[in-house]
């Protein structure tokens, strides 16, 4: 299973790579450094919205919205 978590969240990074390199020459920058630093403004995002998350039931769509992002961008847990 993890693998596939790897892969989709290669396969997002990819996208929003291609995506981002629209009109501009990006040949001299390193995807891999792009990789990690997709990874690291997701789980950023991740770290603030589990901060909003006190447990009750008032923050129970925090809790899904983590759980939808985690998803959509392949994190594992």
């Amino acid at each position: 299973q993890e693998t596939k978590g790897t892969d989709q969240m290669n396969d997002r990074i990819n996208g929003l790579w291609w995506k981002a390199r629209i009109g501009y020459n990006n040949q001299n920058c390193d995807p891999e450094v792009l990789e990690k630093f997709a990874e690291l403004i997701v789980a950023e995002c991740l770290d603030i919205v589990e901060d909003e998350d006190d447990g009750s039931a008032d923050t129970k769509s925090v809790r899904w919205a983590m759980i939808r992002i985690r998803k959509h961008f392949g994190v594992e847990e």
